[in-house]
């Protein structure tokens, strides 16, 4: 009996860790400066930036085309982007600070994806430039 609640709660530890983890990294991606090439291909200024141009830099990335392997998308972010807006319509009403910061969550998403766009369009420039000088 101990040993399987003290394997519970090494798994419910585990699990917190890596969703801290996996929060820090998208953070610290996020926080990488966006081109200004990309917030006009969306047609925003840094400042006004917000969650809701999450979907136009999500299908601005598809749009691109990836020319190296296991260069990551956006993983997990799209589903934690509606995880976070199912959230503040749910509470959001209930509770102010929990819609501050769910816009906070979905402006971060929307800074990451177009941190990604970024990547990928520098990483298809260089391959592109690498091909033309053979």
């Amino acid at each position: 009996m101990f040993s399987a609640m003290l394997f519970a709660i090494s798994i419910v530890a585990l699990a917190q860790f890596a969703l801290y983890y996996w929060r820090a990294v998208l953070a610290g991606v996020a926080a990488q400066p966006i081109s200004r090439d990309i917030l006009e291909a969306v047609q925003v200024q840094e400042c006004d930036l917000c969650g809701a141009d999450f979907e136009k830099l999500a299908s601005l990335l598809i749009l691109t085309p990836e020319l190296r392997r296991g260069r990551a998308g956006l993983g997990l972010v799209p589903v934690y982007f509606k995880i976070v807006g199912k959230i503040s319509q749910l509470f959001g009403q209930i509770s102010p600070a929990l819609l501050g910061w769910s816009e906070q969550e979905r402006l971060l998403c929307a800074r990451f994806a177009a941190v990604q766009v970024g990547r990928r369009l520098e990483a298809n420039l260089a391959q592109a430039a690498s091909i033309r000088s053979c």
